[in-house]
Parts: structure tokens; C-alpha cells; sequence
């Protein structure tokens, strides 16, 4: 199974980014570069919440460039966990079975075995509200990967939590991601050693081919080290 980057374009007014590369299955990669570069536009682009302007993208060989976002082989959780604040915590995980709101037998049981997975069992009747930032970013994670589409997308979902809970839930997504590719926005490096084999600069227009993680932080490209600092 391979993602591809096919000569692919997005421009939106004076912005502009290419990118022209795979990656395959079970890969994880973090996406690297300064605000602004298009790092959650790449996603967007991936997710189809963007649309190209030239090239296209292929899933195992076949364009879906212009398949809508439900029809994509793309889970995506956002900055912002994207949970809906008057659903209970089950209701919210159950979306990535059904938009219905009245779930049967056995999709209950798999929005159970999925939160205990990640370490929610038993918090079905709970609001968001009533959650940590850690245990709501685990109901978002157990949505996504209820959709079991074979790509993960991570627009900085864990953003907002301290250390060592981000830690923890980049090693909760590393345990259970299995096989599918997991592509990860990030500004933190901690995040992409932690996370991610590969990396993907982004800067100056181009989201750069994928690259050993370890090596280019310990020895960054011109662009990256002015970003790092």
C-alpha cells in the first residue's frame, strides 16, 4: 500500500505548495516547518478539504483527488479534537462508525472496545466537558481510528497538553496506528524523534521528500536550522 504525492500543486490566492513523493504502509512521518509553510494545508489537501491545483494524489495506485473527504482513505484528527461538546463521550466516538445518533448492539460494543483501547472504558455517558485535555485528545484518537481508513492524519492534535501527557498519547498512537500510515504536524522536533522514521520539511513552497528523522535534525538543511533556532 503507498500514498503518493503525484507532481501535486495547491495554490490559494499568493500561496504555493508542491509536493512530489510516497510514502507506504505502516510508515509514520512528521511534517516539519515554520506557521505558515502549509504543514495543516498538505493535510487538508490529503483529507480533501483542499482541492489541487495540478497532480494528483493516489491511494495504492488509484487517483483520489477528487473523491469527497467521506470517500477518502484518510482518519483526521484535528488541533482542536473536534469534539461536539452536548454528545456524550460514546456519542462523539460513535461518529466514526455513523452519523446516526442511536448506535445498535453491535456498533455500542465497538465504540466500548474502542475507548477501552484507549484507556476510556466505562466513560460512555461522560460530556467532553468533564474530561482532561488528555482524555479528550483519547476520545478523538478512538473516533479516528474507529473509521479504520488506513491513513491517520495528525494536524497537531496534542498541541495543547503538557510534556509528558503528549508523550503519551504520540506513544498511544505509535501502539495502536498498527499498519496504517500516520502523517503528524508538528512544530516540536521532541515530537517527530518521538513519533516518526521519516520527516517532511516544509518551506519555501515545497513540502520536502520524506527523510530519516534522526539524521536530518541532527544535521538540518539550511531552511529547517533557521526555523530551529
Amino acid at each position: 500500500m503507498a500514498l503518493t504525492f503525484d507532481a501535486t500543486l495547491i495554490r490559494m490566492d499568493d500561496f504555493r505548495l508542491i509536493a512530489d513523493w510516497q510514502i507506504g504502509k505502516g510508515e509514520r512521518v512528521a511534517i516539519l516547518g515554520p506557521s505558515g509553510a502549509g504543514k495543516s494545508t498538505l493535510l487538508m489537501a490529503l483529507a480533501g478539504f483542499v482541492p489541487l491545483s495540478a497532480g494528483r494524489i493516489t491511494w495504492e495506485g488509484q487517483d483520489i483527488s477528487r473523491l469527497p473527504p467521506d470517500r477518502r482513505p484518510v482518519a483526521m484528527l484535528f488541533q482542536d479534537q473536534n469534539l461536539f461538546p452536548h454528545l456524550t463521550v460514546g456519542q462523539n466516538v460513535g461518529l466514526g462508525l455513523s452519523p446516526r445518533l442511536r448506535p445498535d448492539a453491535r456498533q455500542r460494543s465497538r465504540v466500548a472496545q474502542a475507548l477501552a483501547q484507549v484507556g476510556l472504558q466505562g466513560m460512555e455517558a461522560r460530556r467532553p466537558a468533564q474530561l482532561s485535555g488528555g482524555q479528550q485528545g483519547r476520545v478523538a484518537l478512538a473516533r479516528a481510528l474507529l473509521q479504520d481508513r488506513p491513513v491517520l492524519a495528525l494536524d497537531e492534535p496534542f498541541a495543547a497538553l503538557g510534556p509528558a501527557m503528549k508523550a503519551d498519547m504520540l506513544d498511544l498512537v505509535t501502539k495502536l496506528a498498527g499498519e496504517r500510515i500516520v502523517l503528524m504536524v508538528t512544530h516540536d522536533p521532541a515530537d517527530a524523534r518521538r513519533l516518526a522514521g521519516q520527516t517532511v520539511v516544509v518551506s519555501d513552497g515545497m513540502a520536502h521528500p520524506p527523510a530519516p528523522t534522526a539524521r536530518l535534525l541532527d544535521n538540518p538543511p539550511p531552511a529547517l536550522r533557521a526555523y530551529l533556532g
